[in-house]
């Protein structure tokens, strides 16, 4: 198999306790962005995106350019695999509503990287999340199945052992999702990508060449994965956050039980450093789309 160009430990996904992972979503709650747009509804015609490597790869993009604006980026992954439908009709529950309203009650304006299969599940709060300015909806993968071998435990997407199959499958579980986005009625789901526990190669990169996403990292990783203080996670992001960085975090009640409580520390702290939090799509139209 290809090495892998990079990949990043976070606590999204560690090996099979995926299974245990929540995704967020509440019921809306009016709030006013920090900084809401004309209409309602209004978003890019074309919404900015970095642009190809050299060799056509898909674009990945980390952080926003570290200029004196002190702007950040607070992203939350909506994590549900393909195989979870049989817990969620148990009454397993996958969402976070309590996050969403604290985001809505602090007016910060946050990137939400959804799977499909979240979506279907929760298409109301899905489509709740994507049609309030204060966020954008991208695109997590339908699945939530890893993109290369050895991904923190993850199923992989199938390969049929020439390589050909499964880079045919990548696009089609992204263009899935984005089916879902829109089957639900969230109108305007970005054209970014995040890889399932951030894991990808180069055959990764060059399946979703023709898919016309930009790949999203991150350069803070918060450690709320199963993290039960939230003071701990607060000065991860708070240390390690610099002018256009892009935060991972989770929206998860069962395996992310601090977020939270973390959020409403790590956002007023970084207010009174002078931050201003932007959602990914202003990160990446300051870069005028340079890698």
């Amino acid at each position: 198999m290809t090495s892998p160009v990079r990949r990043v430990t976070i606590g999204c996904v560690l090996g099979a306790v995926l299974t245990t992972v929540a995704a967020c979503g509440t019921a809306p709650v009016p709030q006013r962005a920090e900084r809401p747009p004309a209409l309602p509804s209004a978003v890019p015609s074309r919404p900015p995106t970095l642009a190809p490597g050299p060799t056509g790869l898909t674009p990945v993009f980390r952080n926003g350019p570290r200029t004196p604006d002190k702007t950040v980026a607070l992203t939350f992954d909506a994590d549900m695999t393909a195989g979870q439908g049989g817990r969620a009709a148990r009454g397993e529950r996958f969402d976070h509503p309590r996050l969403i309203a604290s985001l809505r009650a602090l007016k910060v304006p946050a990137t939400v990287f959804m799977t499909g299969r979240w979506a279907e599940e929760y298409p109301v709060q899905a489509r709740s999340i994507g049609r309030d300015p204060l966020f954008e909806v991208a695109n997590h993968s339908y699945s939530h199945y890893a993109f290369t071998e050895d991904c923190y435990g993850l199923p992989t997407i199938a390969d049929n052992g020439s390589g050909s199959g499964s880079e045919a499958r990548m696009r089609a579980d992204v263009e899935r999702a984005f089916t879902a986005f829109r089957a639900v009625g969230v109108p305007h789901a970005m054209p970014y990508f995040r890889f399932p526990g951030g894991c990808y190669d180069r055959r990764a990169l060059r399946a979703l060449s023709t898919a016309g996403v930009t790949a999203v990292q991150w350069d803070v990783v918060s450690g709320d994965a199963f993290a039960t203080d939230a003071d701990a996670v607060a000065r991860e992001v708070l240390d390690g956050v610099r002018p256009g960085s892009v935060v991972v975090m989770h929206c998860t009640r069962s395996a992310a039980p601090a977020t939270e409580r973390a959020v409403r520390t790590i956002v007023p702290a970084l207010r009174e450093r002078g931050f201003r939090f932007v959602k990914v799509s202003e990160l990446i139209g300051a870069t005028g789309g340079r890698r």
